[in-house]
C-alpha cells in the first residue's frame, strides 16, 4: 500500500509541475523511463487538448473549428506506432474539410541536452480513401526510445452536422486530457458519451458578438453592425486516465473507449424557424437512400439485362433467382479493395470495367435482384475497423450489403468476396447489426451474426508406439464461418504451404498426406484429412505413461486473462467443436486411471462443455463437445465465461495414466 501511495504522490506531483504550453517539454519528461502508474505501457499521452468551436466567416457562415494539441511519451520500440497520426477529412463534391497550422517536434536528450527535430513536409502525406474521405497522415521524425513528441493542428469543417467525437481514453494511459466545446445558441446540441468511465461535464455560458459590414440596398453605403449571442460552453478535464487493454474477442477496441460526442440536433437563427437536423435513424436512412450515389444507382437495368435474362429464364423459384444472380455478380465483378457505402464509380461503369468498391458491387447486386422481381434492399453497415455507429449518423457507415426477403426469412449477400455464400459474411463485416433501408426511406435493424453456429467435427484414431511416439489419422469437417475462414486461409496456398501452416498451429507434430476437399464449392463443408506423428505427446514417469487423450488438439491456455472486463466479449458468431478420439492402448500396458466425465453449462445455455471417456478392452473412446451459443457476452457475464473456460481447459489437460502389466 505504501508503494502504491508513493506512486500516486509522484504521479500527481509530476502533473502539477508539468508545463502544458506547446513547446515547453521538460528534461524530466524525456528522462522518464516508465509510466508511474502503468509501468508496462509502451507509450503515454502526457497531455491532450481538444478545443472545438464555431467561427463565423463572411460569405460562408459558420464553420466548425477543431484545434488539437497533443504531447506523447515513447518508452520503447513497441510505442513507435504512436509517432504516426492520421486525420480523417470528410468531403462532399468540392466542399471539404482541411487541415492548417500543422506543426510537430520530436524531443530527445543528446549529451544531456534537449535536441529538437521539427516535422517537415517529407513526413506529411495525403491519402484519398474514397469519394467522401481524405486522410492527412504524418509521422514524427527522429523517433527513439525515450522520445517525447508534440504536435498541433487545426481542422476547419463546413459540415455543421458532422462533429467528430472527442476521445478521452486510449490503449495507453493519459496523464491529462481536456475536451472543450463552445457552441453559439443558434446550434442545438445533443450530448452522447461512450465507454464505462463517468464523465463530469462542466456547463457554463458566456456572451459573444459578431461584427460585420454590409451594403445598404439603397444608396450603396457601407454599414457596420454587431450581433450579440449566448455561447454555450462544455468542458471536461481529467487526469490519470487508465489505458483500456485489448483482450481476446474484443472486436474493435475503439468501440469501448471513453469519449464524448456532440450531435447537431437543430439550428435556430434570429428571425428564422427551428430547422431540425437529421437525428433519427429514419432521417439518416432517407438521407442516404436519396443520394444519387446510393438509391439513384438502383433504377437502371438496360446495361445488364441482356446478360442475365437467359439465366433468369432457367430459375423457377425466388431462391434460385437470388442464387443465380448472386453467383453471376461474384464471378463478373472484382472488388478493388475499397470499402464504401456509396458507389465509387457508378454501377454502370463498374459493370463495364468489372471492378468497383463495395458500394459499386453490392448496389449492382441489389439492382439486379430487384430487376428479377425479388424484394431486395441495401443494408448499410460499418466494418469492425470503422467502429459501431451507436448514435444516428450517416457518417458512421462505410459498407453496404444486399438483402432479399424470402419465405424463410431475410438473406444477406456480399458479392465482393468470391468465396462468400448466402448468409455468410467475413469476420470484418460481422459487426453487431446493420440497417435495411427501403425505397420509402424506412429502415429496420438486422443482426449480422449468423443464426447457425460455425462447426468443426473431428474424428481421429491414434496409435502409441513402443518408442513413446504417437501416430494418427484425422478427419475434419468444417461448416459455416469455420469453413469460410479455412477457404480464405488455404485456398490460395499450395500443399507444402498448407502443411507448414498446420504444423505451426499445432507445434510438436509432423503432418503427412494432407488433403482438402470442397475448397471450391462454398455451399458445402470443407473436409480435411491428414496423418500425423509426434514424439512430444507422452511423458514416461516411473514406468507409467501420461498423456492427454486429445493430444495436439488440447486447449492449453485460457484466452481470458483479466479478472474483470469492462466491455463485451465478441465471439462474432456462435460456434461448436466436436471431437471423437479412438486411442489404442499399446501392448504391455493397461489403464491405471482415466479423467472423470464432466458436463457443464453456463446460465441460459450460453455455453456448453461435455467430456466423456470410456474404455473398451484395449481401446479408449473420447467424446468432447464445446459450444458457445451466443455471439456476444456482456461484461457482467465475463466472470462466468472465464470460469467456464478455466474448467474446460483444466479438463482437457487431465491425463490418462497407463501402467505396465
Amino acid at each position: 500500500m505504501r508503494v502504491l501511495l508513493l506512486l500516486l504522490i509522484v504521479a500527481c506531483g509530476s502533473l502539477q509541475a508539468q508545463d502544458l504550453r506547446y513547446g515547453k517539454v521538460s528534461k524530466e519528461e524525456i528522462e522518464e523511463t516508465a509510466h508511474p502508474l502503468e509501468p508496462e505501457a509502451d507509450a503515454a499521452i502526457l497531455f491532450r487538448d481538444t478545443y472545438v468551436h464555431f467561427d463565423y466567416f463572411r460569405n460562408q457562415g459558420f464553420n466548425i473549428i477543431t484545434e488539437v494539441v497533443e504531447r506523447v511519451k515513447i518508452y520503447n520500440k513497441d510505442g513507435f506506432d504512436y509517432a504516426t497520426k492520421s486525420i480523417g477529412l470528410y468531403k462532399s463534391g468540392s466542399t471539404k474539410e482541411y487541415v492548417n497550422g500543422l506543426k510537430g517536434v520530436t524531443y530527445n536528450l543528446v549529451d544531456g541536452k534537449i535536441e529538437e527535430t521539427k516535422l517537415k513536409n517529407d513526413g506529411i502525406f495525403d491519402e484519398e480513401r474514397s469519394d467522401y474521405l481524405d486522410v492527412k497522415k504524418f509521422t514524427m521524425p527522429d523517433i527513439k526510445e525515450g522520445s517525447v513528441i508534440e504536435y498541433k493542428y487545426t481542422v476547419t469543417s463546413p459540415f455543421l452536422s458532422n462533429i467528430d467525437e472527442m476521445r478521452l481514453q486510449e490503449e495507453i494511459p493519459i496523464n491529462i486530457v481536456n475536451a472543450r466545446m463552445y457552441a453559439p445558441e443558434y446550434f442545438g446540441l445533443k450530448r452522447h458519451s461512450k465507454g464505462w468511465r463517468f464523465l463530469n461535464v462542466e456547463e457554463t455560458t458566456t456572451q459573444k458578438s459578431i461584427s460585420f459590414t454590409y451594403t445598404e440596398s439603397r444608396g450603396g453605403n457601407f454599414q457596420n453592425d454587431k450581433v450579440t449571442y449566448t455561447e454555450n460552453i462544455y468542458k471536461i478535464e481529467e487526469e490519470n486516465v487508465p489505458s483500456i487493454k485489448e483482450e481476446a474477442y474484443c472486436g474493435n477496441i475503439d468501440n469501448y473507449l471513453s469519449s464524448i460526442k456532440f450531435e447537431l440536433a437543430y439550428t435556430k437563427f434570429p428571425n428564422e424557424p427551428i430547422k431540425p437536423i437529421a437525428t433519427s435513424w429514419e432521417d439518416v436512412a432517407k438521407t442516404i437512400y436519396d443520394s444519387d450515389a446510393f438509391g439513384g444507382e438502383l433504377h437502371s437495368s438496360r446495361f445488364y439485362s441482356d446478360d442475365i435474362d437467359p439465366y433468369l429464364a432457367k430459375a423457377a423459384t425466388p431462391s434460385e433467382k437470388m442464387l443465380m444472380i448472386f453467383e453471376f455478380v461474384k464471378s463478373k465483378m472484382n472488388w478493388n479493395g475499397h470499402y464504401g457505402l456509396y458507389a465509387e464509380n457508378g454501377i454502370r461503369r463498374a459493370y463495364k470495367e468489372a471492378s468497383g468498391n463495395s458500394g459499386d458491387i453490392n448496389l449492382l447486386l441489389v439492382a439486379m435482384l430487384r430487376y428479377a422481381g425479388l424484394e431486395a434492399n441495401p443494408v448499410i453497415t460499418s466494418t469492425k475497423s470503422n467502429g459501431i455507429p451507436i448514435f444516428p449518423t450517416r457518417n458512421g457507415f462505410n459498407y453496404v450489403l444486399a438483402s432479399v426477403d424470402l419465405a424463410g426469412g431475410t438473406a444477406l449477400l456480399d458479392a465482393t468476396n468470391k468465396l462468400a455464400s448466402v448468409n455468410l459474411l467475413e469476420d470484418e463485416i460481422i459487426n453487431w447489426s446493420g440497417r435495411i433501408i427501403k425505397e420509402d426511406g424506412s429502415s429496420q435493424v438486422i443482426s449480422l451474426s449468423p443464426s447457425k453456429p460455425a462447426s468443426h467435427r473431428v474424428m481421429a484414431v491414434v496409435e502409441i508406439g513402443d518408442d513413446l511416439s504417437t501416430k494418427g489419422k484425422l478427419r475434419q469437417r468444417s461448416m459455416g464461418n469455420y469453413a469460410h475462414n479455412e477457404r480464405m486461409i488455404y485456398k490460395s496456398k499450395n500443399d507444402d504451404e498448407r502443411r507448414m501452416n498446420l504444423e505451426e498451429n499445432f507445434q510438436g507434430i509432423e503432418i503427412h498426406d494432407l488433403a482438402f476437399a470442397e475448397m471450391e464449392n462454398v455451399y458445402k463443408p470443407v473436409s480435411t484429412e491428414y496423418e500425423f506423428d509426434s514424439m512430444d505427446q507422452l511423458e514416461e514417469i516411473g514406468g507409467k505413461l501420461y498423456f492427454s487423450p486429445m493430444f495436439h488438439l488440447t486447449t492449453s491456455e485460457n484466452p481470458f486473462k483479466s479478472e474483470e472486463r469492462k466491455y463485451p466479449v465478441d465471439f462474432i458468431y456462435p460456434r461448436e467443436q466436436v471431437y471423437s478420439f479412438t486411442v489404442n492402448i499399446p501392448d504391455g500396458y493397461e489403464v491405471e486411471s482415466l479423467p472423470e466425465n464432466l458436463k457443464i453449462a453456463m446460465i441460459d445455455n450460453a455455453g456448453e462443455f461435455v467430456y466423456q471417456i470410456t474404455q473398451s478392452s484395449n481401446t479408449l473412446q473420447l467424446h468432447v463437445k464445446s459450444a458457445i451459443n451466443e455471439s456476444m457476452f456482456p461484461p457482467d457475464k465475463y466472470v462466468d465465461l472465464k470460469k467456464f473456460y478455466d474448467m474446460m481447459i483444466a479438463k482437457e489437460g487431465e491425463k490418462v495414466v497407463l501402467k505396465k502389466i
